[in-house]
């Protein structure tokens, strides 16, 4: 039996007339017919009684009738589910964020879904990337935005929508350095406590070939965290200087180093290969290309 048979059952048993039926139904009398014969066939006793030019439900067909109407109506509420939820009307989102995306996109993200998809479920981890890519292997995450240089390769994973974001020492207005005629070493930035979050390799190799080898995190970080407003907010209050992206707090003052810092973060959407994605992700993939579109995109890889 099919949604259709149980749609024309309960048509016909409103009005009573296959014709009249078949006309609101945009059907032949013969197709409604042959769909309410199937059915008939299909439970094995029939659901009408003809009488005269009117048809009447059997006792069988009056259970049948109520049980076809519980089962459409829900039929067109996982329809309308389905809709909201492609429009952003409905459903849960889960996203991990790392510590420099979240530093961008969380308050973003959450601003965006509480004022345009208020009915939607909008939860947000935090942690390292690896602990987030167990999250969503676990399925408790639907996607990460986190740092691709971070990101072990695994085939089981889709990295997309990669933005390179350029790093820069960062700190307070009218900090020392800023007084600087000159280009700012990195002797004189060890002066005072640099902080940053975990930083990759890859980062960690182009500050020692920049710099040198006591410009490697492991030397001269002296505050890590995983919460990157939380050490913005340290660098906006002391002399701390900052190692980050400048668009995770554009209020603090870039330092011009001298040579010039060339390091960059990568930034990207990683999901899990071969599931079907939650709909709200359209709504992240805008607010990415919104926040970090004015940078350079990295070409697309697994």
């Amino acid at each position: 039996m099919t949604l259709v048979q149980l749609r024309h059952l309960i048509s016909l048993a409103h009005t009573g007339s296959f014709s009249k039926s078949a006309q609101a139904l945009h059907l032949t009398q013969p197709a409604l017919s042959r769909s309410v014969r199937a059915l008939e066939d299909e439970l094995g006793m029939p659901l009408f009684d003809r009488i005269g030019r009117r048809n009447e439900l059997t006792a069988f067909g009056r259970e049948v009738l109520e049980r076809a109407r519980l089962l459409v109506s829900e039929a067109e509420a996982l329809r309308d589910r389905g809709r909201q939820m492609r429009e952003g009307e409905g459903g849960t989102v889960r996203i991990g964020l790392g510590s420099g995306p979240g530093a961008l996109l969380m308050t973003p993200f959450l601003l965006h879904m509480a004022k345009h998809h208020p009915a939607v479920r909008t939860e947000i981890a935090r942690g390292s990337t690896d602990l987030l890519a167990q999250a969503l292997r676990e399925r408790s995450l639907d996607a990460l935005v986190v740092d691709a240089r971070a990101l072990k390769p695994a085939p089981d994973l889709a990295l997309t929508h990669v933005y390179e974001l350029r790093g820069a020492f960062l700190c307070r207005r009218g900090h020392p350095l800023t007084r600087l005629r000159k280009g700012v070493s990195f002797d004189a930035v060890q002066r005072y406590p640099i902080a940053s979050t975990p930083l990759s390799d890859e980062v960690a190799r182009g500050l020692v070939e920049t710099y040198g080898p006591q410009a490697h995190p492991a030397n001269c970080v002296t505050l890590q965290c995983e919460e990157l407003p939380s050490i913005a907010d340290v660098v906006r209050q002391s002399d701390t200087v900052l190692l980050a992206v400048h668009e995770s707090a554009p209020d603090l003052v870039e330092l011009r180093m001298e040579p010039p810092m060339h390091g960059t973060a990568r930034f990207g959407l990683v999901t899990l290969r071969q599931r079907t994605e939650a709909p709200a992700l359209a709504i992240l993939r805008r607010l990415m290309e919104a926040q970090m579109g004015g940078q350079r995109p990295v070409k697309k890889r697994a």
